[in-house]
């Protein structure tokens, strides 16, 4: 009876020693919500582009990004970013536990291979074919035969078509190494390729850019974006679900679409045409205190209000979801550096606007002549100076002039190109967008200028001669 006694407690002892050794190496087992609160951060793998995450004028920006911030406040810890270019990347190092969740526009039924778990669908996209509206008019798969259709390589869209020609053996493509579905958009807009494919969200993003691009059909059924997670991470894939399903996370979703997918209506006469309705109706309201703020900062009051009429369309309650407001559309850090009380009042925020970009104009500096400092600054009013001294940087790099306004101006786009953008200080920028901002407040100073011109002849019955040149900050001008 004692030997089996000892014999007993031998056997226990020896499977419970070791199990006390190792556990006395190893730490005390916490799962990975308790671990990502103990940090301090949420961890979130994404890409520098325009439906993720890129830097605007006035800080971080991107779908994706304000989606994760946002979830990364609910669980009461700080975002913090892995920017990462490809799938590959990013599928490696979430597996490795250097991160907790990928936010980059990825859909669980083209992923579902890689051992990841997603978190709930937040919104519905569509592979579709795209070119412009004068090129080539595909209805459906068959269509495409003969037709040169690029994709970029190794993305799901190829594995996409590789399935599809086993249905349509006929399907033929072109896979493109190292450019992305945005690089390819913008070649099928230039005409240099007919056909590409892209999700809806990133073509409704790139319609703002190039409206003459045309989304012809879709290939197969909607899919859905989601996170993706480690496969082990339960309860942060738990803590997922529950707040995807909270009504204001839906609240926030909705905001978050029509901020940055709602599309913007194309420049074109039925623009210009409501312009000039306006600045009968609406701008002489504001009038006085665009002569006044332009006449205190040394500008030209006709280019500040173009520029106003670009933000707000003169509405001084005009309101965007990044948070800038009023009719010069101040964010609040500026608003508080102007020390604008409200900046819903008028007067108020064109003063500090006007001021803004008068500020912007000198930091431009005098070394470079105008027209091209004025426009400089009021690029730079749109995208910020970091961007614009990447620009400059890139257009020094590539042979041209970067205190020149017309080579600029052909560099902004090309901050949305990996091969460039990656190279810079301030990383991915929608460069399109201050290009056709800039041009958009010229037209609509020219349209100003003519106006007022017009009215000071038939008021004074005799016309002056206009002096278009430029000095200095002295009323820059557009040309």
């Amino acid at each position: 009876m004692g030997k089996n006694i000892s014999r007993l407690i031998g056997l226990i002892l020896l499977w419970v020693v070791p199990w006390l050794a190792l556990s006395c190496d190893q730490p005390v087992f916490r799962d990975d919500l308790e671990a990502i609160k103990a940090r301090g951060e949420l961890k979130v793998i994404t890409r520098n582009n325009a439906t993720c995450y890129y830097e605007g004028p006035h800080g971080p920006v991107g779908f994706e990004y304000d989606l994760a911030r946002a979830f990364a406040e609910h669980l009461g810890v700080k975002l913090k970013l892995v920017i990462l270019d490809t799938y590959q990347e990013m599928v490696s190092t979430l597996l490795s536990g250097d991160a907790d969740l990928i936010a980059a526009g990825l859909t669980a039924s083209d992923h579902h291979e890689q051992h990841l778990d997603f978190g709930p669908g937040y919104m519905e996209v569509y592979r579709q074919v795209v070119g412009r509206r004068d090129g080539p008019e595909p209805k459906n798969v068959k269509d495409l035969s003969g037709q040169l259709l690029c994709v970029s390589a190794g993305t799901s869209h190829e594995q996409f078509l590789l399935k599809l020609k086993q249905q349509y053996p006929e399907l033929l493509w072109k896979a493109i190494p190292g450019y992305e579905t945005e690089q390819l958009l913008e070649l099928t807009w230039q005409g240099t390729i007919p056909l590409t494919i892209a999700y809806s969200d990133i073509i409704d993003i790139n319609l703002r850019y190039y409206p003459e691009l045309i989304a012809r059909f879709s290939l197969g059924k909607g899919q859905k974006l989601a996170w993706a997670m480690h496969p082990q991470n339960r309860h942060l894939q738990k803590a997922a679900y529950h707040w995807f399903d909270q009504p204001s996370t839906a609240a926030l979703l909705k905001r978050l679409t029509r901020h940055y997918y709602e599309y913007l209506k194309i420049y074109d006469y039925v623009d210009l045409m409501r312009f000039r309705r306006r600045v009968t109706q609406r701008l002489p309201r504001y009038q006085k205190y665009f002569e006044e703020a332009a006449k205190k900062y040394g500008v030209d009051w006709k280019l500040v209000a173009a520029q106003a009429y670009q933000e707000s369309h003169w509405n001084p309650r005009a309101k965007s979801f990044t948070g800038v407001r009023g009719i010069m559309m101040l964010t609040l850090e500026t608003a508080r550096h102007f020390k604008v009380k409200s900046r819903l009042d008028p007067k108020q925020s064109i003063y500090a606007g006007t001021r803004y970009f008068a500020s912007l104009h000198r930091r431009i500096g005098d070394e470079i002549p105008e027209p091209d400092r004025t426009y400089m600054a009021l690029a730079a009013y749109n995208v910020g100076l970091g961007h614009l001294g990447d620009a400059k940087t890139l257009a020094l790099r590539l042979g041209k002039d970067p205190n020149s306004w017309h080579d600029v101006r052909s560099t902004l786009p090309l901050l949305r190109q990996k091969k460039y953008y990656k190279t810079l200080q301030y990383g991915y920028a929608r460069g399109t967008e201050p290009v056709r901002y800039v041009e958009r407040i010229r037209t609509y100073y020219k349209i100003l200028t003519q106006k007022t011109e017009l009215t000071h002849r038939n008021n004074e019955k005799a016309a002056k001669p206009r002096d278009g040149k430029l000095s200095g900050l002295k009323k820059p001008v557009p040309r």
